[in-house]
């Protein structure tokens, strides 16, 4: 059926767009190894022998949409992202961007996130170039935002590129999260990664970082001490007397 299909000429690059948008599909749903050429030229329309003419092989029609869905992911998170609002209207902007996109590609972003990432260094290597573009990204969205709120030249660098890779981290979980439960819209799975996360990077903004507490004396360092005491129950007990 796929072969009597490709009587009807049509361009090049759009029958191979075809060819991709069916085998995102394919693998998305069943994975790398378990995806096969003949269902992906019988969903594409093609017959298997021009799958093969055009992509060459397997791996190279995986890594095909490896690197376009990776390159949409990308572009759409920074299409999404309005520079001229304040921070944490550049942040939300920015999430909704990422979860609609996922929401909207359920099987491109399992083809990202599971099975390029679990079949080999290869395709795990693309993910992983997409990966840091994201968080480079929003490492200078980051910055950018709280150096001009308290006007400090010198935030750490590190410092901002942890907060950065976390975000991104639990975006990325997120998704799955949103993805897998029913009834959960982007601009949900947005509203809780906001909640979870600006609390500490809208003090951050602020220029009131969070302070770690003293740390306990020599005395109390030892490999002996009790990492975790327990607090004394007496002052509790007076209190309410």
């Amino acid at each position: 059926m796929g072969a009597g299909k490709t009587t009807k000429r049509m361009p090049r690059a759009v029958r191979e767009q075809q060819m991709l948008d069916a085998a995102v599909s394919v693998f998305g749903r069943r994975g790398y190894m378990a995806a096969s050429m003949d269902e992906i030229a019988e969903l594409a329309g093609v017959s298997k022998p021009l799958v093969y003419l055009y992509l060459n092989s397997k791996d190279d029609l995986f890594s095909a949409c490896v690197r376009r869905e990776a390159r949409a992911l990308t572009e759409a998170v920074r299409a999404g992202v309005r520079p001229g609002l304040p921070a944490d209207g550049q942040l939300w902007s920015g999430l909704r961007a990422f979860f609609s996109h996922t929401a909207r590609h359920p099987d491109a972003w399992r083809v990202l996130h599971l099975h390029a990432r679990t079949h080999g260094e290869r395709f795990a290597a693309e993910v992983a170039a997409m990966r840091e573009e994201i968080v480079a990204f929003v490492t200078q969205l980051i910055a950018a935002a709280a150096r001009d709120a308290h006007r400090d030249p010198h935030l750490p660098e590190g410092e901002v590129a942890g907060l950065a890779e976390a975000l991104v981290g639990a975006a990325e979980s997120l998704a799955d999260w949103a993805g897998a439960t029913e009834g959960v819209t982007a601009k949900q799975a947005a509203a809780t990664l906001m909640n979870f996360a600006w609390a500490g990077l809208g003090d951050l903004m602020a220029g009131h970082p969070w302070s770690a507490p003293e740390e306990s004396g020599p005395e109390e360092s030892g490999p002996e001490a009790d990492p975790d005491p327990v607090p004394d129950p007496a002052p509790v007990a007076q209190a309410a007397g």
